[in-house]
C-alpha cells in the first residue's frame, strides 16, 4: 500500500501594528494586535478539523503566538524553528515598505536586506525535512509572507499569492516533490475578536 503524501500547511502569522502601518517587520518582534489574535483564533478553528499532528513556527513572537493558538485548538504543542524566521531587512526594518520601494525600486535592491534566495534555501531545507511516510495528518508551519512567497514560487514559478495575515497555503509532497494544493485560504474572523 503506498504511503500517504506529506501535507504541510503554511500559515502567515496574525496581524501586528507594524503590518497595519505597512512597515517592514523582518526581525523586529512586535506582538499580535487584537485583529491578529482574532485571525489566529479563526485560523485555528478552521484548521482544527484537519487533525493537525505538529505545529512549528518562526521564533518571532507574532508567529509563536499564532502557532500557540493553533496548537492549543488542535491539542498539540508548538515548537519554534529558526529556519522559518522572517527575512532580515537590516537597516530597513521598521521603515514603510512603500518608501523603501520608492527609494530603491524594490525591497530586494535596498542595501543590507537578506537575499531572497537565502531565505528560500533555509526554509526549503526545513520544509523538505518535514516529509514523512504514512501519516496524512498535516504539519502546520506558522511563518511570514517573506518566507511563504519564495517557498511557493520555488515550488510553482510565477505564482503570486496575496499571503494576507492569518491566511494559509497547503502543500503536498508525494515523494516526487512538493506541489501546491491551495493558496490564500482564510477563515472569517471570530465575532468575539
Amino acid at each position: 500500500m503506498p504511503a500517504e503524501p506529506s501535507r504541510v500547511i503554511l500559515v502567515r502569522h496574525g496581524r501586528t501594528a507594524l503590518n497595519a502601518e505597512g512597515r517592514l517587520r523582518g526581525l523586529a518582534d512586535p506582538e499580535l494586535d487584537d485583529t491578529g489574535v482574532a485571525e489566529a483564533r479563526a485560523t485555528a478553528a478552521a484548521l482544527r478539523p484537519l487533525g493537525i499532528r505538529r505545529v512549528l513556527s518562526s521564533p518571532l513572537q507574532r508567529a509563536v503566538r499564532t502557532a500557540a493558538i493553533i496548537a492549543e485548538a488542535s491539542g498539540v504543542i508548538s515548537h519554534a524553528d529558526p529556519a522559518f524566521n522572517d527575512r532580515d531587512y537590516g537597516p530597513w526594518t521598521g521603515h514603510v515598505k512603500a518608501d523603501v520601494i520608492r527609494q530603491w525600486g524594490s525591497v530586494d535592491a535596498a542595501p543590507g536586506v537578506e537575499d531572497e534566495q537565502a531565505v528560500l534555501a533555509r526554509s526549503m531545507q526545513a520544509l523538505d525535512a518535514l516529509t514523512h511516510d504514512g501519516d496524512a495528518a498535516p504539519v502546520v508551519v506558522v511563518t511570514h509572507d517573506a518566507v511563504i512567497r519564495p517557498l511557493l514560487a520555488g515550488i510553482q514559478p510565477g505564482i503570486d499569492p496575496a499571503v494576507e495575515t492569518g491566511s494559509w497555503a497547503e502543500l503536498v509532497h508525494t515523494g516526487a516533490g512538493w506541489a501546491i494544493a491551495s493558496v490564500d485560504n482564510t477563515a472569517p474572523a471570530a465575532a468575539d475578536g
